[in-house]
C-alpha cells in the first residue's frame, strides 16, 4: 500500500470516527423524562381512514362511537389535558368579523348544519351551527349527536382564555398570507410566556409571515420541514442544525426517526437548543405521513425511555402506555 493510500485511509478512518463519536447514542446525554404527547384535535370522534381526499366528509364515517367528545372544542380540549396530554392540536379559520373560529373543516356542510365556507360567516353565525350535526356511523340511519352541538364552535379567543398555562397548537388551514398577519397580530398581543406555550403550523405562506412577524414561536409547514430534514440528513452530523429546523415544531415519521444524525437523545438535544420541538409521528410510506402514533404496537416502536414528543389521535390510549414506561 503506498504512503498516499495509506493516507487516505487514515483520514477517511479518523472522518468516520469523528461522526461516530459526535452522533452515536452510546456516548450522548440522555434526555430524562416522559414522552410529551400531543393530542391531535383533543378528544375526537375517530373515522375509517381509507381512501381519504381532500373533501371527504369524515362525519359520515365515523367509527362507532366511544366517548360523546367532539373535536375542536372547549369540553374536548379539556378532557384531552386530564387525560394526559402535554399539548392539544387545534385549527382555526378567520371570519368576516374579525375573530378566529376553532374548527377543522373548510366548509360547514359535512360537520354542521349551516353552509358555505367557514371563513366566509361572522362568528355570531358561526356560534349558533350545532357542530354535531353531521355525524352518523351507520350510513344517515342515525346522527348521534344532532342537537348537542348547539353553541360549541369556540374562538381562538376562548381557548386562549380557558387554558392561559397549557401548551396549544394551532392549525392554519389556509395558504392566505394576510391570515398569518393577523394571527401574528393576535399571538404578539400575548405575554411573552404565553407565546412560548403556542406553537402554529399550516400552509407555507402565513406560516412564512408568523415566523418573520412573531420570531420565537415555533412554527412549520410543509415547505420548512422538508427543508429542515433534508438539510439535517445531508450535515447533520457534524452536529449543525439548519436554519429551518430552529425555532421550529418538527414531524418525524417513526420508521425515519432512526435515521436522524444522533437519534433520539443527541438530535433531541440539538433540536431543544434550537428552540424546536420533534414529535414522533406514524410510518412514512412514500405517500402521506400516517397521521399518529395511535396503537400499542407503534408506540412500542419508540426507543426506551424516549423523552421527546408523540403525536395522537388517541390520547387515552398513549398516555396509558407513557405512564407505563416511567
Amino acid at each position: 500500500m503506498g504512503r498516499k493510500t495509506k493516507y487516505a485511509v487514515l483520514l477517511i478512518a479518523a472522518a468516520a470516527a469523528c461522526i461516530y463519536i459526535n452522533n452515536t447514542r452510546l456516548l450522548a446525554v440522555h434526555r430524562e423524562g416522559r414522552p410529551v404527547l400531543l393530542a391531535h384535535r383533543g378528544m375526537a370522534q375517530r373515522f375509517d381512514e381509507r381512501d381519504l381526499k381532500n373533501d371527504t366528509c369524515t362525519a359520515t364515517r365515523m367509527l362507532p362511537a366511544a366517548h360523546d367528545y367532539l373535536e375542536n372544542t372547549i369540553r374536548s380540549m379539556r378532557a384531552s389535558f386530564e387525560a394526559g396530554a402535554d399539548i392539544v392540536e387545534f385549527d382555526v379559520h378567520p371570519t368576516t368579523d374579525g375573530y378566529f373560529a376553532v374548527f377543522h373543516d373548510w366548509t360547514l356542510d359535512c360537520r354542521t348544519d349551516g353552509h358555505g365556507v367557514t371563513r366566509e360567516h361572522a362568528m355570531t353565525e358561526l356560534k349558533r351551527l350545532d357542530i354535531g350535526y353531521g355525524y352518523t356511523a351507520d350510513g344517515g340511519k342515525s346522527f348521534p349527536f344532532r342537537g348537542k352541538g348547539v353553541g360549541q364552535m369556540p374562538t381562538l379567543g376562548e381557548a386562549l382564555e380557558t387554558f392561559p398555562e397549557k401548551r396549544l397548537l394551532i392549525n392554519v388551514k389556509s395558504r392566505d398570507r394576510s391570515e398569518g398577519e393577523k394571527l401574528a397580530t393576535v399571538l404578539n398581543a400575548l405575554p411573552a410566556a404565553r407565546r412560548r406555550l403556542i406553537m402554529v403550523y399550516g400552509g407555507d405562506e402565513p406560516i412564512e409571515v408568523i415566523r418573520r412577524m412573531s420570531p420565537g414561536i415555533r412554527t412549520m409547514s410543509r415547505a420548512t420541514i422538508k427543508s429542515c430534514l433534508l438539510r439535517y440528513v445531508g450535515y447533520g452530523w457534524a452536529g449543525m442544525v439548519p436554519q429551518t429546523c430552529r425555532d421550529a415544531m418538527i414531524l418525524v415519521p417513526i420508521n425515519v426517526a432512526p435515521w436522524l444524525w444522533g437519534w433520539p437523545d443527541r438530535f433531541l438535544n440539538r433540536m431543544d437548543a434550537a428552540n424546536s420541538a420533534v414529535f414522533v409521528l406514524g410510518p412514512y410510506a412514500g405517500g402521506e405521513f400516517s397521521s399518529s402514533v395511535d396503537t400499542p404496537e407503534l408506540f412500542r416502536r419508540l426507543p426506551e425511555n424516549y423523552s421527546g414528543g408523540i403525536w395522537t389521535n388517541e390520547i387515552e390510549t398513549i398516555a396509558e402506555l407513557a405512564k407505563e414506561r416511567k
